[in-house]
């Protein structure tokens, strides 16, 4: 067996491992990252409630950005294990 058959055969038999890890390390990241940005856009609105719309809109492009690039993560890791 030559070097890179081991190593191959290593890298898929912890494939089934590491890729449920990934997958939640990702969502981990976003509901993180989605945490911050509703407590910096509810402190943004109360010192300027007139820019609450603004703020609001803003607020859910970003979530929606951070969503779709979790939702890309957690289909590559569904894809390492097939």
């Amino acid at each position: 067996m030559t070097l890179l058959n081991i190593l191959l055969q290593a890298t898929t038999n912890l494939g089934s491992l590491v890729a449920p890890i990934g997958a939640a390390i990702a969502v981990l990241g976003v509901g993180i990252g989605i945490g911050k940005i509703g407590a910096s856009a509810m402190e943004a609105i109360a010192r300027q409630p007139d820019a609450a719309s603004d703020i609001r809109m803003s607020m859910i492009i970003v979530a929606a950005l951070i969503e779709g690039a979790a939702l890309f993560a957690i289909v590559v890791c569904l894809m390492a294990l097939g």
